[in-house]
């Protein structure tokens, strides 16, 4: 399996966002379609919520990749 570290500079990235970012697809669409049809994981468990907030230590699985995000940690007040 690939190992891709994608670091962002805000605390999450929305999922179809990343694999766009990735290079793992060329289009939104695309990347909707993978989601929905169950082909992506999120630290493990199969995600079909392609608005899925991705953050620091977050790994997301499609096919022989795997990409961890590095992010800021969000602020609590």
């Amino acid at each position: 399996m690939e190992q891709i570290n994608i670091q962002i500079r805000t605390p999450f990235i929305k999922l179809e966002q990343l694999m766009k970012l990735a290079g793992l697809v060329d289009t939104g669409g695309l990347a909707k379609g993978i989601i929905q049809d169950g082909h992506v994981k999120v630290n493990g468990e199969v995600c079909t919520m392609r608005g899925k907030k991705i953050r620091n230590g977050d790994t997301v699985t499609v096919e022989d990749y795997a990409v961890t995000v590095e992010a800021p940690l969000e602020e609590t007040t």
